[in-house]
């Protein structure tokens, strides 16, 4: 019976999975996801061919995170039942101070980040409600939590420091970054295609629903754009990005809002939803003639404009630009808008570079190099969970070697 390693990467409402051989964890034999949890559940399976072989959805009473991922196991040993998962390895968005590598969950382990919840609340519980179900069901099966915030750790220290009194610091409350998975398999995939470009000062641009930046430097993080939470940075969906804290008490004085109400407008009502009042989905932003939308779009590019100059004074110069995530990946003309706003840097796009999805898409007159490299979370999880299982030593932030 051949051996496989799981993967699961828990979001608000949808849980991402993927079935990888534990010897080679190259491309997965199945992978897909349960969308749309707490509204109208939704499974998709493709195989290694990327033919969709399972297709269901459920009423949303009583199906939570839990049931998606009961759903999700079934439907793997269903699909592969010549299959022996030995390890389920998942996304982790906050590791805290403490958690800076993967490591095997336990009953102690998950009690502990579950206390990292509320530097996390649109994430951090939704990555622990399948570690704990697989766990009541199968105590046995090895869990491994991989972090995001842990590529970011080694920053230096000026980079993780807030300006408040030195016992909130100690207490834990700093920059710690986010996206870190994603950042690591972007890096793997440089190493790989053009290793000395991988080893220079980069900005990646993990664009998406959730969106930052990461200046890197040899392969390591230098500073990134969200802090103590993954609500700060960048414009996205849903999310406000970077706010003067004096907005926050002008709401309280003058609104009357609660803590919890706060999280709500902060966390899932602002970003390119509440700019634009139609959507938080570029794509129908995109689509849409409505002022509302052109506007959102134009604050989501500034916004990235802005931070990137901001990077390129942390590494203290330029080398080359790296677009990732779902707008990443596939809004050339976020790409092109964006781009459009670095020409200070020297850039300078390819023509036809809209349907590339990997490799170089900047001219060769572009003084900064520009690439799209697509991202794999799921992939980077499996390679962790693997490392871990062989004993293979990393140091914090590092990435297996059998990811290069």
């Amino acid at each position: 019976m051949s051996e496989y390693i799981a993967v699961l990467n828990a979001g608000s409402s949808s849980i991402k999975f993927a079935l990888y051989d534990a010897a080679s964890v190259d491309a997965p034999l199945l992978k897909g996801q349960v969308d749309q949890i707490g509204l109208a559940p939704h499974l998709v399976a493709i195989n290694s061919s990327g033919e969709r072989i399972v297709e269901r959805s459920w009423p949303a009473n009583g199906f939570d995170h839990a049931s998606a991922t009961d759903i999700i196991i079934g439907q793997m040993r269903e699909l592969a039942t010549d299959a022996r998962v030995v390890a389920v390895g998942h996304r982790v968005v906050h590791g805290g101070t403490r958690f800076t590598a993967p490591i095997r969950v336990d009953a102690g382990i998950l009690a502990e980040l579950k206390k990292l919840s509320p530097l996390a609340p649109l994430h951090q519980p939704h990555n622990l409600a399948p570690i704990r179900a697989i766990a009541d069901a199968a105590p046995a099966i090895v869990q491994v939590a991989c972090f995001d915030t842990a590529f970011h750790c080694m920053q230096p220290a000026l980079a993780q420091l807030l300006a408040l009194p030195r016992k909130y610091t100690e207490a834990g409350i700093r920059r710690y970054g986010f996206h870190g998975l994603s950042y690591e398999y972007v890096l793997s995939r440089l190493q790989l295609i053009t290793p000395s470009f991988a080893q220079r000062r980069i900005i990646i641009a993990h664009l998406g629903n959730g969106a930052s930046l990461c200046a890197v430097n040899e392969g390591r993080s230098v500073a990134t754009t969200m802090g103590f939470t993954a609500l700060d940075g960048l414009v996205m969906g849903t999310r406000c990005g970077a706010l003067d804290p004096g907005v926050i008490l002008h709401l309280i004085d003058e609104y009357g809002l609660s803590v919890r109400e706060l999280e709500d407008l902060l966390y899932r009502q602002s970003g390119l939803l509440g700019v634009s009042g139609i959507s938080s989905d570029m794509r129908a932003l995109r689509a849409s003639s409505d002022p509302s939308a052109t506007e959102a779009i134009a604050l989501f590019v500034y916004r990235i404009v802005r931070e990137i100059g901001s990077l390129v004074a942390a590494l203290g110069g330029l080398d080359g630009l790296v677009f990732t995530g779902g707008i990443g990946e596939h809004d050339a003309a976020t790409r092109r808008d964006i781009a459009t706003g670095c020409r200070w840097l020297g850039i300078a796009l390819a023509e036809g570079h809209d349907e590339l999805s990997e490799g170089c898409i900047s001219t060769d007159a572009s003084v900064v190099p520009v690439w799209v490299v697509p991202t794999d979370e799921e992939r980077m999880v499996a390679l962790h969970t693997k490392a871990l299982l062989h004993g293979e030593s990393q140091s914090a932030g590092s990435t297996p070697a059998s990811a290069k």
